[in-house]
């Protein structure tokens, strides 16, 4: 008898094994796939800026990665759905997936230039490592991808203009008009969107039933990250304004003085 139900399960119990074995696959193509597609991206702008440092053709990619990313979360979150801050935990959706796979691609490359290269810190290593763990986990679980692509929109809004903060550094017009605004909007939108919007994203996330204890631990140690940046973010921002203002000071009383001597002079 027991040998009799277990041949009559035993075939459904295959069929669901070899239906997860093939999505897995078909995930690890479309993730092989994109890591590639970045990798051709990123040779192709060293061939052609061949007079350009490395870094400069992985900062092409990583723009090119934030303006496609941020376009495709936002036509996920605020079009096509569900909404995060209401449906966490809810199945993955089909355009999800494919957007999930072609950042998990690009993050696989970015770590592996990184580490390569030597040019990040600890916490900037923590958080592509996070950021691949997620994805990697909303992919396998096959949910949860609503509030995984709402954290990539938080995390590349400001993606761009991080690029273009450090493009006009290297071509001599970061001290200008334009790179005030470039630090002004990265600063605003940060605190905004990652630290302000995100708290709120992730109270949603801790109150919701849906979601697995491990993606709330998860949540929360990416919005630990948000932080740590946001407190480099701030003493950098700090710095600046001070020493545009004691330089402004200066200037003034410089003005002062020569209107007064030529004021005595008249005299």
């Amino acid at each position: 008898m027991t040998q009799c139900c277990f041949l009559r399960v035993h075939p459904l119990f295959f069929w669901f094994w070899s239906f997860h074995r093939r999505m897995a696959l078909a995930l690890c193509l479309q993730a092989l796939c994109s890591l590639g597609g970045w990798l051709s991206l990123y040779i192709s702008f060293c061939r052609l800026n061949n007079h350009r440092s490395y870094e400069w053709s992985c900062r092409l990619v990583t723009f090119t990665h934030g303006v496609l990313s941020i376009g495709l979360s936002a036509y996920i979150g605020f079009i096509d759905g569900p909404w995060p801050f209401t449906h966490p935990g809810s199945p993955n959706t089909p355009l999800q997936v494919h957007v999930l796979c072609l950042t998990l691609g690009y993050f696989i490359f970015d770590l592996g230039w990184c580490i390569y290269f030597q040019s990040e810190g600890a916490l900037m290593l923590a958080h592509h490592t996070l950021s691949i763990l997620g994805i990697i986990m909303a992919l396998v679980l096959g949910e949860s991808g609503t509030e995984v692509n709402a954290v990539l929109f938080g995390s590349e809004i400001t993606n761009p203009l991080l690029q273009m903060r450090w493009f006009l550094r290297e071509t001599g017009h970061y001290h200008s008009f334009t790179g005030d605004v470039v630090d002004f909007l990265f600063a605003a939108l940060f605190t905004g969107v990652r630290i302000g919007v995100g708290a709120h994203l992730l109270f949603c996330e801790m109150v919701s039933p849906k979601p697995k204890w491990f993606v709330k631990v998860g949540g929360v140690a990416m919005y630990a990250v948000s932080w740590c940046f946001m407190f480099s973010i701030w003493r950098f921002a700090w710095r600046k304004s001070s020493k545009k203002y004691h330089t402004w000071r200066s200037r003034r009383s410089e003005e002062r003085q020569l209107k007064h001597n030529g004021h005595l002079k008249t005299h």
